[in-house]
Protein backbone atom coordinates (compact mmCIF):
# COMPACT_ATOMS: atom_id res chain seq x y z
CA UNK A 1 0.00 0.00 0.00
CA UNK A 2 1.54 3.53 -1.40
CA UNK A 3 0.28 6.46 0.15
CA UNK A 4 1.32 9.58 -2.21
CA UNK A 5 0.97 13.44 -1.48
CA UNK A 6 0.47 15.54 -4.12
CA UNK A 7 0.98 18.69 -5.07
CA UNK A 8 0.20 21.53 -7.42
CA UNK A 9 0.65 24.98 -7.72
CA UNK A 10 2.19 26.24 -11.46
CA UNK A 11 -1.00 28.40 -11.71
CA UNK A 12 -3.99 30.04 -9.63
CA UNK A 13 -5.56 26.91 -8.76
CA UNK A 14 -3.86 25.45 -5.31
CA UNK A 15 -4.65 21.77 -5.05
CA UNK A 16 -2.95 19.24 -3.24
CA UNK A 17 -4.36 15.43 -2.98
CA UNK A 18 -3.48 12.32 -1.13
CA UNK A 19 -3.66 9.02 -3.44
CA UNK A 20 -3.08 5.51 -1.84
CA UNK A 21 -2.12 2.92 -4.80
CA UNK A 22 -2.82 5.43 -7.80
CA UNK A 23 -6.37 6.23 -6.90
CA UNK A 24 -7.75 9.59 -4.98
CA UNK A 25 -8.63 9.99 -1.20
CA UNK A 26 -8.86 13.14 -0.93
CA UNK A 27 -8.67 16.48 -2.18
CA UNK A 28 -8.61 20.08 -1.58
CA UNK A 29 -8.20 22.86 -4.13
CA UNK A 30 -8.98 26.55 -4.72
CA UNK A 31 -8.37 28.51 -7.74
CA UNK A 32 -7.76 31.83 -5.93
CA UNK A 33 -7.31 34.47 -8.65
CA UNK A 34 -4.77 36.42 -5.91
CA UNK A 35 -2.12 33.63 -6.06
CA UNK A 36 -3.05 32.41 -2.22
CA UNK A 37 -0.33 29.68 -2.03
CA UNK A 38 2.21 30.81 0.56
CA UNK A 39 -1.11 30.70 3.07
CA UNK A 40 -2.88 28.07 1.86
CA UNK A 41 -0.32 25.14 1.10
CA UNK A 42 0.37 23.71 4.22
CA UNK A 43 -2.99 24.21 5.68
CA UNK A 44 -4.72 22.31 2.58
CA UNK A 45 -1.63 19.49 3.56
CA UNK A 46 -3.43 19.06 6.91
CA UNK A 47 -6.82 19.40 5.98
CA UNK A 48 -6.35 16.52 3.63
CA UNK A 49 -4.02 14.54 5.88
CA UNK A 50 -6.95 15.17 8.72
CA UNK A 51 -9.75 14.23 6.20
CA UNK A 52 -7.99 10.33 5.23
CA UNK A 53 -6.78 9.88 9.32
CA UNK A 54 -3.75 9.68 7.88
CA UNK A 55 -0.46 10.81 9.33
CA UNK A 56 2.45 12.29 7.57
CA UNK A 57 4.45 9.09 8.82
CA UNK A 58 2.68 7.56 6.23
CA UNK A 59 3.51 9.22 3.35
CA UNK A 60 5.64 6.90 1.14
CA UNK A 61 6.52 9.76 -1.31
CA UNK A 62 5.49 13.29 -2.25
CA UNK A 63 4.99 14.69 -5.75
CA UNK A 64 4.84 17.95 -7.14
CA UNK A 65 4.01 19.45 -10.60
CA UNK A 66 7.25 20.55 -11.70
CA UNK A 67 6.28 23.46 -14.34
CA UNK A 68 6.19 25.18 -16.69
CA UNK A 69 3.94 27.88 -15.13
CA UNK A 70 3.73 30.68 -12.50
CA UNK A 71 7.10 31.04 -10.89
CA UNK A 72 6.06 31.86 -7.83
CA UNK A 73 3.52 29.28 -7.93
CA UNK A 74 6.28 27.02 -8.93
CA UNK A 75 8.39 28.13 -6.39
CA UNK A 76 6.18 27.27 -3.59
CA UNK A 77 5.21 24.17 -4.43
CA UNK A 78 8.83 22.66 -5.13
CA UNK A 79 10.30 24.42 -1.86
CA UNK A 80 7.27 22.82 -0.08
CA UNK A 81 7.86 19.52 -1.45
CA UNK A 82 12.00 19.48 -0.77
CA UNK A 83 11.01 20.19 2.47
CA UNK A 84 8.50 17.37 3.31
CA UNK A 85 10.73 14.50 1.36
CA UNK A 86 13.66 15.82 3.44
CA UNK A 87 12.09 15.67 6.76
CA UNK A 88 10.12 12.29 5.91
CA UNK A 89 12.76 10.80 4.38
CA UNK A 90 10.53 9.58 1.51
CA UNK A 91 11.56 9.92 -2.42
CA UNK A 92 10.63 13.13 -4.89
CA UNK A 93 8.52 12.97 -7.94
CA UNK A 94 8.19 15.98 -10.36
CA UNK A 95 5.72 15.50 -12.81
CA UNK A 96 5.20 17.74 -15.86
CA UNK A 97 2.45 20.29 -15.21
CA UNK A 98 1.31 20.17 -19.14
CA UNK A 99 0.73 16.14 -18.73
CA UNK A 100 -0.91 16.39 -15.45
CA UNK A 101 -2.97 18.98 -17.66
CA UNK A 102 -3.87 17.09 -20.79
CA UNK A 103 -4.46 13.96 -18.63
CA UNK A 104 -7.73 16.05 -17.82
CA UNK A 105 -8.86 15.90 -20.64
CA UNK A 106 -10.82 12.21 -21.86
CA UNK A 107 -11.37 11.66 -25.34
CA UNK A 108 -10.81 8.28 -27.67
CA UNK A 109 -9.10 10.04 -30.78
CA UNK A 110 -7.42 13.42 -31.80
CA UNK A 111 -4.69 15.26 -30.11
CA UNK A 112 -4.63 17.09 -27.14
CA UNK A 113 -3.24 20.42 -26.47
CA UNK A 114 -2.45 21.88 -22.94
CA UNK A 115 -2.60 25.35 -23.02
CA UNK A 116 -0.55 27.67 -19.55
CA UNK A 117 -0.98 31.09 -20.09
CA UNK A 118 2.28 32.76 -20.42
CA UNK A 119 1.39 36.41 -20.51
CA UNK A 120 1.04 38.31 -23.69
CA UNK A 121 -0.12 36.38 -26.56
CA UNK A 122 2.10 33.60 -25.44
CA UNK A 123 1.44 29.96 -23.90
CA UNK A 124 3.00 26.73 -22.78
CA UNK A 125 1.99 24.27 -25.12
CA UNK A 126 2.28 20.51 -25.82
CA UNK A 127 0.70 18.05 -27.44
CA UNK A 128 -0.31 14.69 -26.69
CA UNK A 129 -2.37 11.76 -28.10
CA UNK A 130 -5.32 10.34 -26.48
CA UNK A 131 -3.47 7.78 -24.25
CA UNK A 132 -1.51 11.03 -22.96
CA UNK A 133 1.91 10.16 -24.80
CA UNK A 134 3.51 12.88 -26.06
CA UNK A 135 3.79 13.60 -29.88
CA UNK A 136 5.60 17.21 -29.28
CA UNK A 137 7.29 18.39 -26.26
CA UNK A 138 6.70 22.28 -23.81
CA UNK A 139 7.78 25.07 -25.43
CA UNK A 140 7.02 28.42 -25.20
CA UNK A 141 4.76 29.36 -28.52
CA UNK A 142 3.46 33.42 -29.77
CA UNK A 143 -0.19 32.68 -31.14
CA UNK A 144 -1.09 33.26 -33.85
CA UNK A 145 -3.48 32.35 -37.05
CA UNK A 146 -1.36 29.69 -37.83
CA UNK A 147 -0.28 28.08 -34.46
CA UNK A 148 -0.43 24.59 -34.53
CA UNK A 149 -2.01 24.32 -37.81
CA UNK A 150 -0.30 21.40 -38.94
CA UNK A 151 -2.69 19.26 -36.33
CA UNK A 152 -5.51 20.94 -36.93
CA UNK A 153 -5.53 20.17 -41.15
CA UNK A 154 -5.22 16.48 -40.07
CA UNK A 155 -7.83 15.51 -37.27
CA UNK A 156 -9.65 17.07 -34.07
CA UNK A 157 -7.53 19.18 -31.67
CA UNK A 158 -8.71 19.58 -28.21
CA UNK A 159 -7.11 22.46 -26.40
CA UNK A 160 -7.11 22.56 -22.74
CA UNK A 161 -5.88 25.36 -19.92
CA UNK A 162 -5.97 28.40 -18.36
CA UNK A 163 -4.41 30.19 -22.02
CA UNK A 164 -7.94 28.68 -23.56
CA UNK A 165 -10.01 32.08 -24.34
CA UNK A 166 -7.16 33.87 -25.87
CA UNK A 167 -6.97 31.09 -28.01
CA UNK A 168 -9.73 30.61 -29.51
CA UNK A 169 -10.02 34.33 -30.80
CA UNK A 170 -7.18 33.79 -32.68
CA UNK A 171 -7.11 29.92 -33.70
CA UNK A 172 -10.19 29.72 -35.79
CA UNK A 173 -10.80 25.75 -37.13
CA UNK A 174 -13.62 23.24 -37.22
CA UNK A 175 -11.25 21.14 -35.85
CA UNK A 176 -10.62 22.86 -32.97
CA UNK A 177 -12.09 22.05 -29.66
CA UNK A 178 -11.92 24.18 -26.50
CA UNK A 179 -12.17 23.53 -22.81
CA UNK A 180 -10.88 25.57 -20.25
CA UNK A 181 -9.41 24.08 -17.09
CA UNK A 182 -6.45 24.34 -14.59
CA UNK A 183 -3.90 21.55 -13.38
CA UNK A 184 -5.34 20.00 -10.86
CA UNK A 185 -3.86 17.17 -8.52
CA UNK A 186 -6.86 15.01 -8.48
CA UNK A 187 -4.91 14.19 -11.87
CA UNK A 188 -1.27 13.42 -10.54
CA UNK A 189 -2.44 10.33 -8.66
CA UNK A 190 -2.22 7.87 -11.16
CA UNK A 191 0.53 9.77 -12.48
CA UNK A 192 2.51 9.70 -9.47
CA UNK A 193 1.92 6.36 -8.77
CA UNK A 194 3.28 4.78 -12.01
CA UNK A 195 6.37 6.95 -11.08
CA UNK A 196 6.72 5.55 -8.06
CA UNK A 197 6.63 1.83 -9.14
CA UNK A 198 9.43 2.89 -12.04
CA UNK A 199 11.79 4.64 -9.10
CA UNK A 200 11.29 7.87 -11.22
CA UNK A 201 12.40 9.80 -8.30
CA UNK A 202 14.23 13.22 -8.48
CA UNK A 203 17.43 14.83 -6.52
CA UNK A 204 16.29 16.83 -3.64
CA UNK A 205 19.41 18.58 -3.77
CA UNK A 206 20.11 19.71 -7.39
CA UNK A 207 16.10 19.50 -8.67
CA UNK A 208 14.76 22.27 -9.98
CA UNK A 209 11.03 23.69 -11.25
CA UNK A 210 10.96 23.94 -14.98
CA UNK A 211 10.54 27.63 -15.65
CA UNK A 212 11.22 27.33 -19.18
CA UNK A 213 11.33 30.83 -19.13
CA UNK A 214 13.71 33.57 -17.39
CA UNK A 215 11.55 35.24 -14.66
CA UNK A 216 11.15 38.76 -15.57
CA UNK A 217 10.17 41.37 -12.69
CA UNK A 218 8.67 44.42 -14.48
CA UNK A 219 9.79 47.67 -12.91
CA UNK A 220 7.06 49.70 -11.42
CA UNK A 221 5.15 52.14 -12.81
CA UNK A 222 5.72 55.94 -12.51
CA UNK A 223 2.55 57.98 -10.62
Amino acid sequence: MSYILNIETSTTNCSVALSKNGDLVELKEDNNKFYSHAECLHVYIDDVLQAANIDLSQIDAVAVSKGPGSYTGLRIGVSAVKGLCFALEVPMIAIPTLEILASKMNVDQGIIIPLIDARRMEVYAAAFDSNISVIEPTSAKILDSTSFIDFLNKQKVFFIGDAVEKTQGIVKHPNAYFKEAYPSSEQMCKLSFDMFKAGNFEDLAYFEPYYLKDFIVNPPKKL
